[in-house]
């Protein structure tokens, strides 16, 4: 709708609104309770038909033909036909529902029947007005070319498109039901800080700030894993956290700066078990959520079943690449592999640092039905232990569906002098211009010489894992207020 238009109906509105007031009506009417949800109704109308009831929603559609009226009311689960007769509700109710518009929020009392053609309805007796829109909504949605408008102005986006409410209504299920799960196994939720004077437990930019008071630098929180870990030193058994993450980094389907994981850590266990309990807690949220283990995403069928396979890093390079990594001995044959794949590389990596990128740019997008892959290299795997028959690699894995990682756990590295060589190897990333590179935390090396016993951790991005289960290909679609240029800084 062009401003000029947008305009008009606005004072058409709002003209309305004063008549209201005229009439005694107030516009942004108190409380008010209903019976009902729509869609309750329409589920028990066996029980509920020809007894009195009430609902309260947004008018989104009215017809009116002469001395009768048919409208939908749309509430939190669904909408419900409502229909007024002029000789029922008498004529100053009737005549005053000319002042409604769409958008307007009403409740409503009367006998539930089904008409003619089969629709469950409402026959009014009486009704209440609760809130006057003064802006109409949208008519044509799904047509819109501005896709990005549905992101800036989301609470059109819930009213209009069913879709997107369901997908929100999901992810706060898909939430509740990781937070049963892992209460239901022992683990205690936690909340460590946002604002950090180190930003670690995860290879990437901070966000940062500054503290007036205290005259210091803060950083916005890129994992919750190093603080969550110095509660397995204070003889906690299993915690976790839900919790918003930062990372100044690019925004794409699978990214945005902030957003949400689940982080969760236990005592006396290693990767392996992080393994069984991932495919399990993932598998139960499916069935509790959706009702089902297998689920079609994109036209392609997922079956979440455990167990999910378990391959190295290793053996999933030779399977979709050709290239054997056990039988390239350092970094100049891992160069030259590189090259005769056509993958062009900086110079100064490292053997690990290039099988992980072969692992990246080949096969990861492959890795469609749920998998671990697992023993990462050491280079990328800064807090995980290593493997003591073949230190270049360490106990990490990685969850894939769909193509891309929903899941990163290790066998916790707990030895401070081995995290002490570790964080001195990324600070050297550093200095050579790495700023994704791992910084040293001395009070988390601190806290490890105070003795961590053997465990297993992981983190779970949880946007991700409800894209997976609500069929979306954005990361966009399923954060309600995701990150977006101003308008007024766009060309």
């Amino acid at each position: 709708m062009d401003q000029g238009n947008l305009h008009e109906s606005l004072q058409v509105r709002l003209q309305k609104l004063e008549q209201l007031r005229t009439k005694g009506v107030d516009p942004y009417a108190p409380k008010i309770k209903a019976d009902y949800y729509s869609t309750d109704i329409i589920e028990q109308f066996e029980r509920l038909e020809g007894r009195q009831v009430s609902v309260c929603g947004r008018l989104v559609s009215i017809r009116a033909h002469g001395k009768t009226t048919f409208a939908h009311l749309q509430d939190y689960k669904g909408r419900i036909q409502i229909y007024l007769r002029l000789d029922q509700i008498g004529e100053e109710l009737y005549t005053m529902f000319d002042l409604f518009d769409l958008g307007d929020f009403i409740s409503c009392r009367g006998i539930v029947f089904r008409t003619q053609k089969g629709e469950v309805t409402i026959n009014v007796d009486d009704y209440r007005f609760l809130v006057k829109s003064l802006r109409p909504l949208p008519e044509k949605w799904h047509g819109l070319k501005d896709v990005d408008l549905r992101y800036r102005q989301r609470y059109l986006d819930l009213i209009v498109n069913e879709s997107v409410r369901n997908t929100f209504i999901n992810r706060s299920k898909i939430i509740q039901c990781i937070r049963e799960y892992l209460n239901s196994h022992g683990f205690l939720e936690m909340e460590t800080p946002v604002l950090q004077t180190v930003a670690g437990g995860a290879l990437a930019r901070p966000f940062t700030t500054h503290h007036n008071a205290l005259d210091m630098r803060l950083y916005l929180r890129i994992a919750t894993e190093l603080h969550l870990k110095r509660l397995l030193v204070g003889g906690l058994d299993k915690v976790y956290e839900i919790g918003r993450i930062f990372r100044n980094e690019g925004i794409s389907t699978k990214h945005n700066p902030e957003f949400t994981s689940v982080e969760f850590y236990q005592n006396y266990a290693d990767y392996e078990d992080m393994m069984v309990l991932t495919e399990n807690m993932i598998h139960q949220v499916a069935l509790q959520v959706l009702g089902r283990s297998k689920i079609v995403y994109q036209g392609e069928t997922i079956d979440l079943t455990p167990p999910w396979p378990r391959e190295t890093m290793v053996d999933v390079v030779r399977k979709y690449v050709g290239v054997d990594f056990a039988g390239i001995s350092d970094s100049a044959a891992a160069y030259r592999a590189a090259k005769d794949a056509g993958l062009e590389l900086p110079e100064g990596l490292s053997w690990g640092e290039i099988l992980n990128e072969f692992f990246e740019v080949f096969c990861e997008e492959q890795l469609r039905q749920p998998i671990f892959v697992k023993d990462y290299p050491i280079e990328v795997s800064p807090l995980a232990k290593k493997i003591k028959s073949d230190p270049r690699f360490t106990y990490r894995f990685e969850a894939f569906i769909i193509g891309y990682e929903v899941a990163n756990a290790f066998t916790e590295l707990n030895d401070p002098i081995d995290q002490r060589e570790r964080f001195e190897q990324q600070m050297a990333k550093r200095e050579a211009g790495n700023d994704e590179a791992h910084v040293m935390d001395e009070d988390f090396v601190t806290a490890l010489e105070y003795g961590m016993p053997p465990a297993g951790g992981e983190g779970i991005g949880i946007d991700r894992l409800v894209m997976l289960l609500t069929d979306n290909v954005s990361i966009r679609d399923v954060i309600l207020f995701p990150t977006l240029r101003p308008r007024q800084m766009e060309d």
